[in-house]
């Protein structure tokens, strides 16, 4: 019987043990587990299984932290370049009312995607090339075009996203 996931890691913890599928092997834990899970809030998870969780929220990376961050990733580039990309990233997760702000991973790919297209710190100037690698909703990709037309429009004044509503 399948379950979703929170149902089934509670059944295992409860059993202290789990069995492989594909290979009908039983693994039986010897000592209560302490699992660790990571979420990016896609999902609710059920009530049961929060309350048998210690929550630790970790602040998304600071500039200076993500810049060692991609520097494990992507060695080497160009002082320029990463500036460039980091000042489009950063400006991209400040607009308030995208619902799935660009993430970690997301920046990482993007990087990659630039530099095996041979995008250089001038085009980053200009626009956001291969914008799909951050921004993964069609609203929020919407909502981006419209921060760059009015930046565009009113480049003075700045551009301020009206906070999202709950």
């Amino acid at each position: 019987m399948w379950l979703e996931f929170p149902n089934d890691l509670l059944n295992e913890l409860d059993e202290m043990s789990f069995r492989i599928i594909e290979t009908g092997r039983e693994i039986k834990a010897k000592t209560r587990p302490i699992v660790i899970i990571t979420s990016n809030n896609e999902k609710e998870l059920p009530d049961a299984f929060l309350r048998r969780c210690v929550f630790h929220y970790i602040e998304f990376p600071d500039r200076e932290l993500m810049q060692e961050i991609v520097n494990v990733h992507h060695p080497n580039l160009e002082k320029k370049f990463i500036n460039q990309v980091m000042d489009k990233f950063y400006e991209l997760r400040s607009i308030n009312t995208l619902k799935k702000k660009p993430s970690t991973s997301e920046l990482i790919d993007w990087i990659g995607v630039l530099l095996r297209f041979g995008i250089k710190e001038g085009r980053l100037a200009e626009d956001i090339p291969f914008l799909g690698s951050l921004i993964k909703k069609e609203q929020d990709f919407m909502e981006v075009v419209r921060y760059q037309r009015q930046k565009e429009d009113y480049p003075d004044k700045g551009y301020r996203t009206p906070s999202r509503r709950y």
